[in-house]
C-alpha cells in the first residue's frame, strides 16, 4: 500500500507515537504539521502542513512543509516561531544514528525553513523543549539513551550538551534484551526530566537545568 500525506494524516492521529500535531496558533485558523516515514514504502518527503479551521473543524492541505528524512516526531517552541523534529534514521553525515532538526515557521505560508540538524548518537523517537524555550530533550530508543542540547536565540539547536546511555534489560526477550527510551517528559515546574524505559521497565529522573540544557541524575 502506498502511503501518502492523506493517509499519514490519519495515522498521526490515531498512533501519536508515531507523529505529533503540532499547531501554530492564529486568529480564526491555525497550522497543523504532520510528521511523516520517508522509507522505501513511503511516497512522502518529510513534514507536511494543513490550515486547521477552528470554527469548522476543516483541514485543508498546503503540501509538503520542509523536506527532512523520517521526521517521525515534532514540538513547537513555546514563541511558536520554531520547529523541531526528530530523523529516525539509521545515520547521519557518517555517523551511526539519527538526527534532530531545528526549522523557522513562517505564520504566512507555514512552510518551514531549515535552521541546522545535529547528531542524536542513537535511533530518535521523541523530544521534549522546556518551557522557557532554552532547551530541547530526546529520547533514543534505538541505543537505549537520552541527550539534551541548548537552543539558541535563532532557534538552531546546540552541540550535544548531555548524553546518557543506559544499562540493562527487562523480563521480556523478544522486546527487553537492551535498553528503550521512549520518551522523555518535563515537569511542570521545569526542574526535571522523566524518561520512560521500555527496555529496563523504569522511569527515570534527572534534574534539568534550562539555561544550560545540562542533565544530570537525580
Amino acid at each position: 500500500m502506498r502511503m501518502t500525506p492523506k493517509l499519514f494524516l490519519l495515522l498521526a492521529i490515531l498512533f501519536q507515537s508515531m507523529s505529533l500535531i503540532a499547531t501554530a496558533k492564529a486568529a480564526d485558523q491555525s497550522f497543523v504539521y504532520i510528521g511523516t516515514y520517508t522509507n522505501q514504502n513511503s511516497t512522502s518527503k518529510g513534514i507536511y502542513v494543513y490550515r486547521f479551521d477552528k470554527k469548522t473543524g476543516d483541514l485543508t492541505s498546503i503540501g509538503l512543509a520542509a523536506e527532512t528524512p523520517s521526521p517521525s516526531y515534532l514540538a513547537l517552541h513555546p514563541n511558536g516561531k520554531f520547529l523541531y523534529a526528530v530523523n529516525e534514521v539509521s545515520s547521519f553525515q557518517g555517523q551511526k544514528g539519527g538526527s534532530v532538526s531545528a526549522f523557522a515557521l513562517d505564520h504566512t505560508t507555514g512552510k518551514l525553513t531549515p535552521l541546522n540538524s545535529v547528531a542524536a548518537k542513537g535511533g530518535p523517537c521523541h523530544l521534549a523543549i522546556d518551557q522557557t524555550g532554552k532547551a530541547l530533550v530526546i529520547a533514543n530508543y534505538g541505543g537505549g539513551s537520552i541527550a539534551s542540547y541548548a537552543i539558541k536565540a535563532d532557534g538552531s539547536l546546540s552541540e550535544m550538551v548531555s548524553f546518557i546511555e543506559h544499562k540493562g534489560k527487562g523480563a521480556d526477550p523478544k522486546r527487553q534484551q537492551g535498553p528503550h527510551a521512549h520518551s522523555v517528559n518535563i515537569s511542570h515546574d521545569n526542574r526535571f526530566v522523566a524518561v520512560t524505559a521500555l527496555g529496563i521497565d523504569q522511569v527515570l529522573v534527572y534534574k534539568l537545568d534550562p539555561a544550560t540544557a545540562k542533565l544530570t541524575p537525580n
